[in-house]
């Protein structure tokens, strides 16, 4: 199984099992996330969180090993579209969800981390959007969320064009961390959470509802997909398969 999800006390836990591979994306864990948004739909659940297993990745984005195999754009399409719309749910969804950055977040594990309400990481973690580095662009609709959700333009086009990962610190000072810890990550989500938990959740629902609101726009969804496009398009070029292949060839 290529992921783990657990409640506890109301919190429903988001896992990915897939150290091996610097937990990358494939099938599975898409069919996990799906299953996940469906528990935090559940009228007992009052947060959510996700992360990676084990001290070095949260997620390195889409398993390159699984998705090399996918050369034309509507093959890449129907990947992203599926993608952008697990990350639209999950930005959208009632209750609030913490991304729990135990380690490295980037290309597509970034964008998972940036459809949630908080980024909770790890001070010596790093995280980026390198998708550059193949040749296409964010494809799960990751950019245009964090443009909905304020973050500014500059820093915004700083960060995905420059396609490289920094410390949460940096991060921190560019609005995308909400906080960093150092130790345990479950113990400094439970001090994250604190106070939070002391408040009725209809609260903390109630806020998101208000503040999610531009999210829930039409315009939204369809900027995300229209992401996911631009990124299909890219993906079938030439450049793209050929620096995917230098990179699993280095890897070999």
């Amino acid at each position: 199984m290529s992921f783990r999800i657990d409640q506890l006390d109301g919190i429903v836990q988001f896992q990915i099992t897939r150290p091996h591979i610097h937990n990358a994306v494939n099938f599975e864990v898409m069919e996990g996330l799906e299953l996940f948004l469906k528990r935090l739909d559940q009228p007992d659940v009052h947060f959510g969180v996700i992360t990676g297993e084990g001290n070095k990745t949260f997620c390195s984005g889409g398993d390159l090993s699984v998705f090399h195999s996918v050369r034309t754009e509507q093959e890449a399409y129907a990947i992203h579209q599926r993608m952008t719309h697990i990350l639209y749910r999950l930005a959208t969804q009632p209750v609030p969800v913490i991304a729990l950055i135990n380690g490295t977040a980037i290309g597509g594990g970034a964008e998972i981390a940036s459809a949630c309400d908080y980024r909770l990481m790890r001070k010596d973690a790093k995280a980026g959007f390198i998708q550059g580095r193949l040749a296409i662009t964010s494809g799960w609709g990751g950019t245009t969320l964090l443009q909905t959700k304020g973050m500014a333009y500059d820093k915004l086009l700083k960060l995905t064009t420059e396609a490289e990962p920094l410390v949460a610190a940096e991060l921190e000072e560019i609005g995308w961390v909400t906080e960093s810890f150092e130790g345990d990550k479950w113990a400094a989500f439970a001090d994250f959470i604190h106070k939070m938990k002391t408040r009725h959740p209809s609260v903390a629902k109630a806020y998101k509802s208000i503040l999610t609101a531009p999210l829930k726009e039409r315009a939204i969804l369809d900027r995300m997909l229209e992401e996911a496009r631009v990124c299909s398009v890219l993906w079938e070029q030439q450049p793209h398969h050929d620096a995917v292949a230098h990179f699993l060839n280095r890897k070999n």
